[in-house]
């Protein structure tokens, strides 16, 4: 159990951050006051340096400047008692992918050229991001940030925290999001691919996993109670517009819970 009164560092990228989700507390970086990582300092009474980021990947954690913020490990020192990290998804491209190709699909009708064309380029990317060794460079990275939080460190003790499902067993091609039959399974492989990455390395570690991906299968996109959101065209705040494809308040809150439960198991 961290001690009341610990300092957390909560490292990572959108899934972290919490875009869309209110209040906004950093704008550039699309950080809500209500992501697990808010949520799970108030609930243990630890002091928070959030230094989540949308758009982040592990690079921008170990050592690249993003925008005018400089690289998330430099939150990271001798005193702090706790540190989370759910990154990685961006070194994949694996939202980016889901959004470009269900934004082409409704601009596009999908029996049209143009429409068949998105399909093999979804099928495409996840294709060479099995043959390459991507998965496999993303575990290494998330590996990396962890050894280096341990420098920076020791004594802290650190949860690799990943994704919230997306695409579940109740997610329905076409209806539920606009993706095909073809293409629907393709986006899965891709968040399968990236929660073996964190699982891979948390086992290399020794760090704590959250199983984020495995606890929201029930929820993900098209069930009774999402923990996601859907997709829109609309920017987010405009005409009833959201940021797609990412956490929501109720999923925010649930990761949050994990993340208590495990710290006081």
């Amino acid at each position: 159990m961290i001690p009341p009164g610990s300092r957390y560092v909560a490292l990572g990228s959108s899934f972290a951050a919490g875009p869309g989700i209110g209040p906004i507390v950093h704008k550039p970086a699309g950080r809500s006051g209500r992501n697990y990582a808010h949520l799970v300092a108030v609930e243990l009474g630890l002091e928070l340096t959030d230094v989540t980021y949308s758009g982040a990947t592990t690079a921008h954690l170990l050592d690249t400047r993003q925008d005018d913020a400089p690289p998330q490990l430099d939150a990271v020192g001798p005193d702090t008692a706790l540190v989370t990290i759910t990154a990685g998804g961006n070194d994949l491209e694996y939202v980016g992918t889901f959004i470009r190709g269900s934004a082409l699909n409704t601009l596009a009708k999908p029996a049209t050229l143009l429409g068949r064309r998105v399909a093999n380029r979804i099928r495409a990317r996840v294709s060479y991001l099995k043959d390459d060794a991507d998965y496999q460079t993303a575990a290494d990275s998330l590996t990396t940030v962890v050894e280096k939080v341990r420098e920076r460190s020791p004594a802290a003790r650190v949860l690799l925290v990943d994704y919230l499902t997306l695409v579940g067993p109740s997610t329905r091609p076409r209806l539920d999001v606009p993706l095909n039959e073809e293409q629907l399974p393709s986006v899965a492989m891709m968040a399968d691919g990236l929660a073996t990455a964190f699982a891979k390395a948390a086992a290399a570690t020794g760090a704590d996993l959250i199983a984020a991906s495995a606890a929201s299968r029930d929820h993900a996109i098209g069930s009774p109670e999402p923990w996601t959101t859907g997709f829109t065209l609309r920017p987010p705040g405009l005409l009833g517009g959201f940021v797609p494809y990412h956490p929501n308040a109720a999923g925010m809150r649930a990761v949050a819970d994990l993340v208590v439960d495990r710290l006081r198991a």
